[in-house]
């Protein structure tokens, strides 16, 4: 076995590689590198060498699938086979329709080139940077498959994402937010408590709708959130492990009060079935409409961090509550309303520095009489 990387007379690096098969006999390959330094073309041949050695030789006249074909082999060998959320299937099958196979249907996996990357990005340039990069994703997740099931031998593009810089998260200020309480409450105590466990307990959507009677502790005012409700597909939380958070006042008092035993579930139809998606967003908007502010479901979550670290909760305590995996998360929801900021600046106009400075100060620094050395003693 051996590589040679040596300068390729159209410029780049020609790769030379040498593999000693198990039947006895040598295999050779070279390639030219173009795109490559030196060094990263010998760390290319090196995991081709590997491949080599652990796949063979690729087959002569190889027929590489085109894309539209290929499409459902990576749903169902991946993200199935995977065990990925049904709502992450379900947005994987979404972007494949809408965006790759219009885009790439009709086309050789292995003819998709970096330039018609760059005309889908200019095709989805009205997107928000987070959906083209989604899609992006999706596009090099299936690419990397398709060399790992030996469809390609190489990734035929590069894929580069979208520049998306943090946004700070929307939330409700407290008179937003108790405004919109009151509103709701008027609205109905089913709709109370779908705000409450959204503002007061940071629950998303699929968790308010998941919520079981068994999840509360009345006695010790405690909830936890076990599971997740999407379209009727029930699965953990997000980010895969349950969490426990104590109830306010308020919201134990809501729970109360939608007490019945119609179902396992909190929130219920008349007859028992499970509440729909459809039927909170309606619910939630409409309070949201009335009370003159931002709507959405997903905001009162924002709202619950927000308001957290707004009355000086650290930062790991709002991470454990929120069911955050990652403290970079909670940073986003780490909002300082405009009061929160003028307080914080009031503060500076309170401290004493414990040391009077004379008016002849600067005189005296020119000086540099015994004072100097006394002050300069104090200082430090």
């Amino acid at each position: 076995m051996s590589i040679k990387v040596r300068p390729y007379r159209g410029g780049g690096w020609e790769v030379d590689i040498t593999v000693l098969l198990p039947n006895g006999k040598n295999y050779r390959e070279r390639k030219c590198a173009s795109r490559f330094s030196k060094s990263s073309a010998y760390r290319w041949a090196q995991d081709r060498e590997r491949y080599l050695l652990q796949h063979g030789p690729p087959t002569a006249n190889k027929e590489v699938p085109i894309f539209e074909a290929f499409a459902p082999r990576f749903v169902d060998g991946h993200a199935r086979a995977n065990r990925h959320k049904p709502s992450g299937i379900a947005s994987t099958q979404s972007i494949l329709k809408w965006h790759l196979v219009p885009a790439f249907g009709s086309r050789r996996l292995d003819a998709i080139t970096n330039e018609q990357v760059q005309r889908l990005k200019l095709a989805l340039s009205e997107r928000a940077p987070k959906t083209v990069n989604n899609v992006l994703t999706v596009l090099s997740s299936l690419l990397k498959k398709a060399v790992e099931w030996g469809e390609l031998e190489r990734l035929p593009c590069v894929i580069k994402l979208l520049p998306n810089p943090k946004r700070t998260m929307g939330f409700h200020d407290f008179d937003q937010y108790e405004r919109l309480l009151m509103v709701a409450r008027k609205r109905g105590a089913d709709t109370y408590l779908m705000v409450l466990a959204g503002g007061d307990a940071g629950l998303r959507l699929g968790e308010i709708i998941a919520l079981e009677w068994r999840d509360i502790d009345m006695t010790a005012r405690r909830l936890t959130v076990e599971r997740s409700d999407w379209l009727g597909h029930v699965n953990v939380p997000k980010g895969g492990r349950s969490r426990q958070l104590p109830m306010t006042q308020r919201l134990t008092a809501a729970v109360k009060a939608v007490r019945h035993l119609r179902g396992e579930r909190v929130l219920c139809l008349s007859d028992g079935s499970p509440i729909t998606r459809d039927r909170v967003i309606k619910a939630v908007r409409g309070a949201q409409r009335i009370a003159g502010i931002e709507q959405g479901v997903h905001i009162l979550r924002h709202t619950f961090c927000s308001h957290l670290a707004m009355k000086g909760a650290p930062a790991r305590a709002i991470q454990e509550l929120a069911g955050h995996a990652d403290l970079t998360t909670t940073q986003r929801y780490m909002h300082l309303s405009p009061a929160a900021t003028e307080d914080a600046i009031r503060l500076l106009d309170g401290r004493q520095s414990g040391l009077e400075i004379p008016a002849d100060f600067g005189d005296i620094l020119e000086t540099g009489t015994a004072e100097t050395a006394n002050y300069r003693e104090v200082r430090s």
